[in-house]
């Protein structure tokens, strides 16, 4: 009997020692929260499942795109940036890579980060024959000018944006007001989000600047106009993105390229357990789009939106991780 309960100690000890050290392989960890909405909850959903799931003791550290890439880049720290927009910043994610300071361990958002001129489902079910922007400006009576009912508009964002530059070059490369457009400007992004809710509740036409994933998007149905014409990053670069370029060609716009940062110290440090989440840890713009939605009809916190998603959306975050991993998240909810 004594050997027996002996035998079962050892094996017990063994499991419980490979637990903690995972824990302390894993150690503690800082998170970038970058300043909008769909990076605040991926980073709280990112630690609530690495200390629920992998025993660390995770934090995080609020910051934004250009000074959190740098420092990984330059210091390896932060340890995590979630959901790091990198097209911002390629030239710096190109040599932190390059000198071993950081590594991108896949994408939060597959989909990308998606800009472009859209309009109302319900439009784009009654209209099936509109699918990109040339076929929505052969008709400015489905998008009626507010000020001018006998011309179509073309609604941008507010000045200061680099979307709004690039709807203005767009707006002269395809010709829109030798077809019957003018563009407005909303002045504000409660303005533009204004515009869109307005359009939807008395079921108008509206075409212009929008992107995704963001929470209007998950309350209101909008399809995204195709260009109908190639990307052209040299184009978009001599013009497209520059205000006073008087000869803008068109050109489709890209997608933007998200991905998760790791600092390369941190990659090296913890057990392949937690670098397999953060490969696998992704979700559609769909998906976030709802949850950023939800978040902002209850007034919710980035943690608040981690948990609601945990709780709701068991099918999708017990992929990313391992079993033994679901079952701690789970019992910590």
């Amino acid at each position: 009997m004594k050997k027996l309960l002996a035998s079962t100690c050892l094996t017990f000890g063994l499991i419980g020692g490979a637990s903690f050290a995972s824990a302390a392989e894993c150690g503690s960890v800082t998170i970038a929260s970058m300043n909008w909405q769909s990076a605040e909850v991926l980073s709280n959903l990112d630690k609530f499942i690495l200390n629920e799931g992998y025993g660390c003791s995770a934090d995080i550290t609020v910051g934004d795109t250009v000074p959190t890439i740098t420092s990984m880049a330059e210091k390896g720290q932060p340890d995590i940036a979630p959901e790091a927009w990198i097209d911002l910043l390629p030239d710096v994610v190109k040599k932190g890579t390059e000198e071993g300071r950081i590594v991108q361990v896949g994408s939060p958002l597959p989909d990308g980060g998606v800009q472009g001129w859209w309009i109302p489902k319900y439009l784009a079910d009654a209209h099936p024959d509109i699918k990109t922007i040339g076929d929505a400006l052969k008709h400015p009576e489905l998008f009626p000018d507010s000020e001018d009912p006998k011309k179509g508009a073309v609604v941008n964002g507010p000045q200061g944006w680099g979307g709004t530059v690039v709807t203005s070059q767009l707006y002269k490369a395809f010709d829109a007001e030798k077809a019957g457009f003018t563009l407005v400007d909303t002045g504000s992004a409660a303005g533009l989000d204004g515009s869109i809710a307005k359009a939807y509740e008395r079921k108008e036409g509206w075409v212009g600047y929008y992107w995704a994933p963001t929470a209007l998007l998950g309350k209101y149905q909008m399809v995204k106009l195709e260009a109908g014409v190639p990307e052209d990053a040299a184009e978009w670069k001599r013009c497209i993105t520059v205000a006073d370029c008087p000869d803008p060609k068109p050109a489709a716009w890209p997608v933007d390229h998200v991905v998760t940062l790791v600092a390369k110290p941190f990659s090296e440090k913890v057990g392949p357990e937690v670098m397999d989440y953060l490969k696998k840890r992704s979700w559609s713009n769909d998906t976030v789009n709802k949850l950023m939605a939800w978040m902002t009809d209850n007034q919710a916190t980035g943690e608040d939106g981690a948990k609601h998603f945990l709780e709701e959306n068991k099918d999708i975050w017990t992929k990313w991780v391992s079993p033994e991993a679901a079952k701690k998240i789970e019992a910590a909810l």
